[in-house]
């Protein structure tokens, strides 16, 4: 990991610098972008609540689960979450529909389970896409106003976009690029709970060497995985939809690992 050369960072003057709101526990713990949904996998929803998981966040996909429907599960699941201290993300894809559409969904999402604040994925990383998020945020904060936003964009982003959210995903891909992946320099102005890294078709053995990685680079907030996907360009799947469907894909279910990687994450991992 190359040394991370330190510098300034300024706020924009156009808009206040946001104060993250702070995870209950700083250590390395999981961001999870999606499992399977609570309707059809009730038993990897009882595990991401069991005693001593170290999980963040989870995102939910309204667009993925049954919906308003009289049996849907999913206020209960979210409900079972938030009781053991977990935060409920509504997923909303950046990179489809206008302003208002994500909106009138954070609005659904809000009102139907109840969500804690909102996972942008697939959010731009550019300069010229920050207006638009910046606006988009400021909306989803009049609804909730101490809403946990995460912004997915699966790179660095300019460093602007760390005015506007609680989280960035700056990485999300393979593992076979990630063992070679780099932080960018202005990372190191920021704490490692700022940051996120998803990474999917990491095999049982590579656990600790992707732990080590994700804290070199200072990100506390992790998604490793087994399961595979399509290749990605910045966090977008090949079909352009936000998600990965080779074989249901790397966000349709827990990780094959599961156990050992919240083992690992629990105990820390030497250097």
């Amino acid at each position: 990991m190359p040394h991370l050369t330190r510098t300034p960072v300024t706020a924009s003057p156009a808009s206040p610098v946001h104060t993250p709101t702070p995870l209950a526990d700083k250590a390395v713990g999981l961001g999870v972008p999606g499992c399977g949904a609570p309707f059809h996998a009730p038993g990897e929803w009882a595990a991401l609540t069991r005693p001593g998981a170290p999980v963040h966040w989870v995102a939910l996909d309204l667009a993925d689960g049954p919906g308003a429907t009289p049996d849907d599960p999913g206020p209960g699941a979210a409900g079972s979450l938030r009781a053991a201290g977990v935060r409920v993300l509504g997923r909303l894809d950046a990179a489809r529909g206008a302003d208002g559409d994500l909106v009138l969904r954070a609005h659904r999402q809000l009102d139907r389970y109840g969500v804690d604040g909102f996972l942008l994925d697939r959010c731009p990383a550019g300069r010229d896409g920050l207006p638009g998020i910046r606006r988009v945020v400021t909306t989803l904060r009049a609804l909730r106003d101490d809403a946990h936003i995460v912004l997915g964009h699966g790179t660095h982003p300019c460093p602007g976009y760390a005015e506007n959210c609680d989280q960035m995903v700056t990485f999300d891909g393979s593992w076979a690029d990630y063992r070679w992946s780099q932080a960018a320099e202005w990372t190191a102005d920021y704490p490692p709970e700022r940051f996120c890294h998803w990474v999917h078709g990491m095999p049982r053995g590579h656990l600790d060497e992707g732990l080590r990685i994700a804290r070199w680079q200072g990100a506390s907030t992790l998604w490793f995985t087994d399961r595979r996907g399509h290749p990605v360009t910045g966090g977008v799947s090949a079909r352009g939809d936000g998600r990965y469907d080779a074989d249901g894909g790397p966000r349709a279910a827990l990780p094959g690992h599961w156990d050992d990687l919240v083992s690992r994450i629990g105990t820390g991992v030497s250097e």
